[in-house]
């Protein structure tokens, strides 16, 4: 069955203006953009097939590690400021954990202004991080992720999506101030 849509009710009555507005003007950092997108599969060469020789994206780096059970090629969609990270992902040993392969979108990241406000004040919110802090990514920016799951004690996860907040280098986060400060 199909419901009407009920236009936005900004009164405070409604409720509906505190869910679309949230907490903004406390938060202190911004998410900016989409930093990378990592696509996890049994194997590189599949994925390579599709991304790189048909889609065209450029192979920009490789990472190997061991502690994270992941072999990946880091490629690139765009350019500037704008470029978002494809990474392609598979298992060292698809029997261990991480297993990067089940799960084919294995996680998405986002540019965040000052990440350790942003981790400073989401665990004051209740978000649960999965474990390993702040540290370098494959990328060679400061990370974390944001758990996909939320349990008792921190009850907010990604809701089956792991999420990586990555730091945006200053150039990336003057560009994004430059589009904001555009007229729409």
């Amino acid at each position: 069955m199909n419901r009407p849509l009920r236009p936005f009710d900004p009164s405070p009555s409604s409720g509906q203006a505190k869910l679309r507005t949230g907490q903004a003007q406390d938060r202190p950092f911004k998410v900016l953009g989409v930093q990378q997108i990592a696509i996890g599969g049994p194997s590189k060469d599949k994925l390579r097939k599709l991304w790189v020789d048909l889609f065209g994206l450029q192979v920009t780096g490789a990472f190997r590690s061991e502690r994270e059970n992941v072999d990946e090629d880091i490629c690139a969609l765009g350019v500037g400021p704008f470029k978002v990270e494809v990474d392609l992902m598979e298992p060292i040993d698809p029997e261990k954990k991480p297993a990067v392969h089940t799960t084919p979108l294995n996680h998405v990241g986002l540019w965040i202004d000052d990440l350790p406000k942003a981790v400073e004040w989401l665990s004051a919110q209740g978000v649960r991080f999965a474990p390993g802090g702040i540290r370098k990514g494959a990328a060679g920016f400061d990370i974390t992720f944001l758990h996909p799951k939320g349990n008792d004690e921190l009850p907010i996860g990604g809701e089956g999506v792991l999420i990586e907040l990555v730091q945006a280098p200053p150039e990336v986060v003057s560009a994004f101030a430059r589009m904001a400060a555009q007229p729409a």
